[in-house]
């Protein structure tokens, strides 16, 4: 199965928007607890430094979004969020698209690329974080509220650019 990475263009918002939400409403991922809208969506990719789509035989199956971790001098420092839709996750899409961003990160000036707040028991994020050269750096206890309303830890990961 190839995958291929390319920039974002508006025709892939509608995709975009369930890969995104799908994650969002899993509860077990990303920070985020309202769902893109329309609107909302086309700000906020549009906001970002790069939005990568991984595509599968003309299909999306799966996004990232890449953007400043920090300000001023910190400024080097990345920070991505990759989405993957359910139906496609274990086919290495999240592995093309994390290694597309480290090239990207590189591209646009970034020295480092940081992941804040991995939750702990996203297995398949940390084996390919570990896989790819990420160092964990610590656990922030019961940094990630779930959707079930319990706390569960997260871990913090960087990864140097070359």
């Amino acid at each position: 199965m190839e995958v291929m990475v390319q920039n974002y263009k508006e025709e892939d918002l509608a995709d975009l928007i369930l890969i995104w939400n799908e994650v969002v409403d899993e509860g077990t991922a990303f920070p985020q607890m309202e769902d893109l809208t329309k609107e909302s969506a086309k700000d906020f990719f549009e906001s970002q430094d790069y939005v990568g789509v991984a595509k599968v035989n003309g299909r999306i199956e799966g996004l990232y979004i890449l953007h400043p971790n920090n300000v001023g001098r910190c400024g080097h420092q990345a920070n991505a969020s990759y989405a993957v839709s359910a139906g496609a996750r274990g086919c290495k899409i999240g592995e093309r698209l994390v290694m597309d961003s480290l090239e990207r990160a590189k591209e646009l000036g970034y020295r480092l690329l940081i992941f804040n707040a991995v939750v702990k028991g996203n297995e398949r994020a940390i084996k390919l974080y570990t896989k790819l050269g990420f160092v964990k750096v610590g656990e922030i206890p019961g940094g990630f509220l779930l959707k079930d309303g319990n706390y569960q830890d997260t871990m913090m990961f960087y990864h140097t650019i070359p």
